[in-house]
């Protein structure tokens, strides 16, 4: 640890040979979140003594935006041209982090201040991010999202030394909600042409599965074309990426591809169906769409070149996020595997071979046995049989005893019967 004391007379001082700031979880990739706490230490090597009035540690971060807009032309030296007048200055940020610590700090009254012995010395720091949500951090073409944590020297006789060291922050968007996981469907018609010498529609049918994805998925891609008319045309699919930036109430856009593919060639009278066709995620920032300065979205074009004339173009909103889709397949996995754990307590309770079932005269008693065991009626005329009530013959038959069960036939027969067969040719 350091070691502080009284502070030298005029002219005494040392070297500042080595001034880091380490974080005790640099290696991680993922970024920090909200409420997560940050730590590490100041790193300092003297080369001697040095005075010093404190240390202090700063976290910050924020949001900025700024460009400048044209607001015309006017004549350039000669009057040989023309260029652009600067307009102007548009320019915003917001606040997110704000941190301040003191290392070390000389509070001992009636003395300068504090000198460190030579060698190395280490300051340990840890804060907390606050709980409210941050934005993810990121840089673009007129603004930038930035987090950073700084440590400051601070020395009597000289200028101010400071390191820093930039925080990756990111706000989590899990791609497994309801609203990101509903598919997308387009389709457009377009009549190539001018006037009346039109030579025939064609039309395109785009749909992805669901709207969100993470950096490294591939977006299949499934899409009807129909190609009546007389050129030919080529399909192709590309990724956009659109940054927003919007400052003193106007809002500056700025839009690039960062993935593409493309189709094969289309011929007149001809169809083409891309059943799946991948388009892979590159690594790019995810959306930002709770910054109030700055926005960046994403979408899916699958669009046609048609020669001579303007392209056709289908646009599917998609969302970049950073948690990836747990999957239908996993799911049903793990259901059929939880149906079959269930069902296995069936397989305990069948016997190998299965029990005679009881004797009708060992369930009931021998009184109730003796009053429904009655003798056989005597046989009554069919016409005076048809003329009762068939309700009368259920009620005789309801209480009629089973067979008595055997797995020996009580009435074996030694002689096999054998009848005649004739056959008449």
């Amino acid at each position: 640890m350091a070691a502080a004391g009284p502070g030298p007379g005029p002219g005494a001082g040392g070297k500042v040979k080595t001034l880091a700031l380490v974080l005790q979880d640099e290696a991680r990739r993922g970024g920090y979140c909200s409420g997560d706490t940050v730590s590490g230490q100041v790193l300092l090597e003297l080369a001697g003594p040095l005075p010093l009035r404190g240390l202090r540690l700063e976290a910050a971060g924020r949001a900025r935006v700024a460009w400048s807009e044209a607001a015309g032309t006017v004549s350039a030296a000669g009057g040989c041209g023309a260029e652009a007048a600067a307009g102007p200055r548009r320019e915003a940020e917001v606040r997110y982090l704000d941190v301040r610590q003191s290392l070390l700090r000389h509070t001992a009254e009636g003395e300068e201040g504090l000198v460190l012995s030579d060698g190395r010395h280490a300051f340990p720091f840890s804060f907390q991010l606050p709980q409210e949500p941050l934005v993810t951090s990121f840089t673009g073409k007129y603004g930038s999202i930035q987090y950073y944590v700084k440590a400051i020297l601070e020395r009597p006789a000289a200028p101010d030394q400071s390191v820093q060291t930039e925080l990756q922050v990111i706000s989590h968007i899990d791609v497994n909600s309801p609203a990101l996981l509903t598919p997308v469907l387009r389709s457009q018609e377009k009549m190539v042409g001018c006037w009346f010498f039109t030579s025939g529609p064609v039309s395109l049918s785009a749909k992805i599965e669901r709207k969100g994805y993470c950096n490294g998925e591939a977006i299949p891609i499934y899409a009807e074309i129909e190609n009546c008319s007389s050129r030919l045309i080529v399909p192709k699919a590309a990724i956009f990426q659109t940054q927003t930036y919007l400052a003193s109430g106007k809002t500056k856009t700025f839009r690039q591809m960062v993935a593409n593919v493309r189709g094969n060639h289309i011929a007149s009278g001809s169809t083409d169906t891309w059943n799946g066709k991948t388009l892979k995620i590159p690594p790019v920032s995810p959306s930002i769409l709770d910054c109030c300065i700055i926005r960046v979205e994403y979408s899916l074009a699958v669009y046609i070149h048609i020669p001579g004339a303007k392209k056709l173009m289908i646009e599917m909103p998609v969302v970049i996020g950073t948690i990836p889709c747990i999957g239908f397949s996993s799911r049903n996995s793990s259901i059929t595997s939880q149906f079959s754990m269930d069902m296995s307590w069936l397989a305990l309770t069948l016997p190998e071979h299965p029990e005679a079932p009881p004797n009708y005269a060992d369930v009931v008693s021998e009184e109730e046995f003796s009053r429904h065991v009655t003798a056989y009626p005597p046989p009554i005329d069919c016409e005076e049989q048809l003329c009762c009530p068939v309700f009368a013959y259920i009620q005789e038959f309801r209480f009629q005893p089973p067979p008595l069960y055997s797995e020996v036939d009580p009435h074996p027969t030694d002689v096999e019967e054998f009848q005649p067969v004739s056959l008449m040719l």
